[in-house]
């Protein structure tokens, strides 16, 4: 009997984890719709994002998309770690919850462990794009440059305050090193 319960809570479990994973965006966001991934892939830096824990002390990051044959989205982010004074990478896979139309997608750089990454805003020359993680503690900003308009970022800002983010926790990402050993390695 005992052998049986923890069977049946293993899959209770897995199945809560499972649901979770596909829900993986905020109640209030939506992601956008008719969403080209051709045109998102190649290198974007990142503007600004919530601070956790894989990306704690670095600037200068950047990610970097391409497709693979199965047409998932390869992922190579990196930056440089000011305290180590050297860079890292962090190489992952994304794939989409549903219709390659929408930019609803999970991303996974640990194994068999995907979380949430919804396009919620991009600009239509793809330039600039507003990310929001499986939930509020993961928000980011990207750019094709090291900059972004103001009016773009006040937009963005506005945009995730009305999902529900706290956007007073973002740290604005400084870029001043130009020696990227995995810009464009992707």
């Amino acid at each position: 009997m005992k052998r049986k319960t923890i069977i049946v809570t293993a899959f209770i479990t897995c199945g809560i984890l499972l649901l979770n994973s596909c829900a993986s965006i905020p109640k209030n966001a939506k992601p956008v719709e008719n969403f080209d991934v051709n045109r998102y892939l190649g290198a974007w830096y990142e503007i600004a994002r919530f601070d956790f824990r894989f990306e704690k002390d670095l600037d200068n990051t950047s990610a970097q998309y391409k497709l693979d044959k199965k047409g998932n989205v390869m992922v190579l982010n990196s930056g440089y770690n000011f305290v180590k004074k050297k860079w890292s990478k962090a190489d992952g896979l994304a794939k989409f919850r549903g219709d390659k139309n929408i930019a609803a997608l999970k991303v996974s750089f640990f194994g068999p462990f995907y979380s949430g990454y919804n396009v919620v805003a991009l600009d239509e020359n793809y330039q600039y794009a507003l990310i929001a993680g499986k939930n509020l503690d993961y928000l980011w900003i990207l750019s094709r440059t090291t900059t972004i308009p103001e009016d773009i970022k006040t937009k963005y800002l506005k945009i995730a305050e009305e999902i529900g983010y706290d956007t007073s926790k973002l740290i604005w990402v400084k870029h001043d090193k130009t020696d990227n050993p995995y810009l464009n390695e992707n």
